[in-house]
């Protein structure tokens, strides 16, 4: 790196770090009302102890999503286990386990939001993020375990048909079963979106699903009390193949949030920021990545190739803070700042390239 042009510039948002006084954060009223409403009204706030805190608050967001959607699901299965035992009914039974599988996964996704809290470590040195994908993938699996088993139930009674025993009761846990996953979907993907979590979002939709083959339960009560021993475990089958829908769609979010895909948006917003940030002439590499629900970047800008140490570091700064404003969930940045190239220079980064794999 050269001496005079080059700098590289990372804020990781901690404690330790303060920008000066203007910055200061009265610690004292961190976890009160006024400081909670004031990240809801400015998130993007680039202050060392407002992005800590922010960070605190979406993991604490998340934490109350789930053990909500724990105690409504968990409420709501028990109900209709409670119809199964004297119904006999395949296709609730289905929904009533997928229900169940779905409260579960709080567990998982719980651990993740509190591992998340922790401060980054010279082994974990970006934190404990990863551990919400990590949790997105068990959610995927169990998923895919609750499909396998609602349509081992579904087949095995149409080999063996049964007549389903409170008809009436059996309708009755499918809207109980509709209404209680239809509010715990919204729930967690409004709090999913709103602090970034993919696996929170998975586990809303797979909610959904499970509300809709609530409701495909009711058509089987139907036509159960019209006298058709199939009517159960044919909508059993068809509650299976709603469950492989939510399954693929679910694998796919995680997937890419597993693999470090953003949205193409984000990074033209960045782009646009980073451009308008002055003493900035060009752009060049960027690159963004979720850490469970936190936005991390890297870039490298072009600065004037006469500009001092002092400010080639000032633009830096500049152009990280213009990234925290106009980049949502955005923790932390590293700024690379590159001299603009003069007539008959080589490029200065010619020794790194042999290091470069295709």
């Amino acid at each position: 790196m050269s001496d005079r042009h080059e700098h590289s510039h990372s804020h990781d948002h901690t404690p330790a770090h303060e920008h000066g006084p203007g910055h200061r954060h009265d610690r004292e009223h961190r976890h009160g009302l006024r400081h909670r409403v004031g990240h809801l009204l400015a998130p993007h706030s680039h202050e060392t102890a407002d992005k800590v805190d922010s960070a605190l608050e979406s993991s604490a967001r998340g934490m109350r999503a789930l053990w909500v959607s724990l105690a409504v699901l968990g409420a709501t299965a028990l109900a209709q286990a409670a119809v199964v035992a004297v119904s006999g009914s395949v296709a609730l039974l289905g929904d009533t386990v997928h229900n169940a599988a779905d409260a579960l996964t709080a567990v998982p996704l719980g651990i993740a939001f509190v591992l998340g809290r922790r401060a980054a470590t010279r082994r974990f040195t970006y934190g404990y993020g990863r551990a919400e994908d990590l949790a997105g993938l068990l959610i995927v699996l169990t998923i895919a375990a609750s499909a396998a088993f609602a349509g081992w139930t579904a087949v095995d009674r149409l080999l063996d048909p049964r007549p389903v025993q409170h008809v009436p009761a059996v309708a009755v846990a499918a809207l109980v079963g509709f209404a209680g996953n239809e509010w715990v979907a919204r729930y967690r993907m409004r709090v999913g979106r709103s602090i970034g979590s993919a696996a929170l979002v998975a586990d809303g939709l797979h909610a959904r699903t499970d509300g809709f083959t609530s409701l495909a339960v009711l058509l089987g009560a139907g036509g159960s009390a019209l006298g058709w021993q199939l009517a159960d475990p044919v909508v059993g089958l068809a509650i299976t193949a709603a469950i492989a829908l939510v399954l693929r769609d679910a694998a796919r979010e995680v997937f890419r949030r597993v693999m470090d895909a953003v949205d193409p948006a984000l990074v033209d917003r960045a782009e646009r920021a980073l451009t308008e940030a002055p003493g900035v002439r060009g752009v060049g590499e960027l690159r963004l990545r979720w850490i469970g629900h936190r936005l991390r970047a890297e870039v490298a800008v072009v600065v004037d190739g006469d500009a001092t140490v002092r400010e080639a570091h000032r633009i830096a700064v500049d152009a990280e803070h213009a990234l925290l404003h106009a980049v949502p969930r955005l923790t932390a940045a590293l700024v690379h700042a590159d001299p603009e190239p003069a007539p008959g220079e080589s490029d200065p980064h010619l020794p790194l390239a042999h290091h470069v794999t295709a």
